[in-house]
């Protein structure tokens, strides 16, 4: 592509998602860095909101073509999702959103398709009232892959339509204050004196939560280490562990170390242990905790389940363990995760959770904790991987969490997407008996 703008940017970077089935935060990072300043906010809100609406999208372009696309003109495709997102979702006038679509079509050395991209958006939006007619009879209209509506139908029967929806919505942006540093009070007085509106989170009692995003530059000592970006959801993770000063605590699965960090912010002086798997997302490991001067006892590439490769025989009396999942619970962040799960996935993952749980539970101290927390709505992921574990192991016994936030399943305790504001999230405190 010869000198991408701002929409040039944003066709790669959903090129990368859709085709090369990277990651949109990998795929941001590596492109934003390059695209200038001022047009930064307008390529991620066309690549979020692509990606969010890729199936609506999709099944509006089918209507308006009379023969698909090719399959080496996939970079077209994208260039129409651009034209059709930009005259759905944003405030740009149809003739702009139309002319700087078009524009693509020469940029990506296709002049041949002005014509028909021309043509294509402004069928559009003459047609808009019937084509969006037709999309409310189809199951398109959800945004959501058939094999996850399924799964949600089943799971939620009482909850889908409003864990779809809340999937589709952006998430605001919510602060954990790092009480080593400031007060949440204090945090508070310093984005009101910034005009930034803020209000104290419910459940977590480190964390703010913003009426409007703002760039994380604009916040108040954040390169100081005063604040961290994390959902309320995730908070609530740390207070539930119950650390006492002295307890040698591991976190098993710890990247980007959102939890790490808060752990070491409420114990700075704790003997906390912190792994995780894969060596990539080691260094915003060390980025994340350094900002916060932060610094764990240990801090190891590792796989948690092979307790050969970096235990030293020594017990945790706390566990947090963070399992992989499919992070169905933080959709409305991470849109790309609608496209990149396969129903597959699940059942791989549950095996994984299962495994870190067994092998973890042999360095937990007797009458120790351990704290198993995913970011799925599945329940596959949730109470099944947990039931199914209390089951095999005689000396293990669920801690039940009593709150005001989130439900009560059979073993452990649930918040789906946007309930009480925060992401969808699952925890369940498990302890050690004492055998005799």
């Amino acid at each position: 592509m010869k000198n991408p703008d701002s929409r040039g940017f944003a066709l790669k970077i959903i090129a990368s998602v859709l085709q090369q089935q990277q990651s949109l935060t990998t795929a941001l990072d590596h492109c934003l860095p390059q695209v200038n300043a001022r047009d930064r906010a307008l390529v991620q809100a066309i690549s979020y909101g692509v990606v969010r609406w890729q199936i609506v999208l999709d099944f509006l372009l089918g209507l308006l073509l009379d023969k698909p696309l090719k399959n080496k003109d996939f970079d077209l495709k994208i260039a129409a999702y651009i034209g059709l997102y930009q005259l759905l979702h944003l405030r740009i006038p149809k003739h702009a959103a139309t002319d700087s679509a078009v524009a693509l079509a020469k940029t990506l050395g296709k002049p041949w398709a002005t014509g028909l991209l021309n043509a294509l958006l402004r069928n559009f939006s003459r047609q808009q009232a019937d084509l969006l007619a037709q999309l409310a009879e189809n199951e398109a209209r959800w945004a959501h892959p058939d094999w996850l509506l399924n799964r949600y139908r089943h799971d939620w029967p009482n909850d889908w339509p409003t864990l779809v929806e809340a999937n589709n919505n952006n998430a605001p942006l919510t602060l954990r204050i790092n009480p080593q540093k400031t007060s949440r009070l204090a945090y508070l007085a310093q984005l009101a004196a910034k005009g930034i509106e803020a209000q104290a989170c419910a459940f977590s009692p480190v964390g703010i939560r913003l009426s409007q995003a703002v760039a994380i530059e604009q916040l108040p000592d954040f390169a100081a280490g005063h604040v961290s970006v994390q959902d309320e959801a995730a908070q609530l993770a740390a207070p539930l562990l119950a650390v006492r000063t002295g307890m040698r605590v591991l976190d098993a699965c710890c990247a980007p170390a959102g939890k790490t960090a808060h752990l070491l912010e409420q114990h700075p002086d704790g003997p906390l242990w912190a792994l995780d798997s894969e060596a990539r997302r080691m260094p915003r490991v060390i980025e994340n905790l350094s900002r916060l001067q932060l610094k764990p006892e240990k801090l190891l590439c590792a796989d948690a389940s092979d307790l050969a490769s970096w235990w030293d025989g020594l017990p945790f009396e706390r566990i947090l363990l963070d399992a992989p999942c499919s992070a169905t619970g933080v959709i409305r962040r991470h849109p790309d995760i609608k496209l990149l799960r396969r129903a597959n996935d699940i059942t791989a993952l549950h095996q994984t959770q299962l495994r870190l749980l067994q092998q973890l539970w042999q360095v937990l101290a007797p009458e120790g904790l351990l704290l198993y927390a995913t970011c799925s709505v599945m329940p596959a992921e949730n109470e099944a991987v947990v039931s199914q574990f209390l089951a095999q192991q005689p000396d293990a016994q669920e801690k039940i969490i009593t709150a005001a936030w989130g439900r009560q399943r059979t073993v452990g305790r649930q918040i789906l997407p946007n309930e009480q504001q925060m992401d969808g999230f699952y925890y369940a405190c498990l302890q050690k008996r004492i055998s005799h």
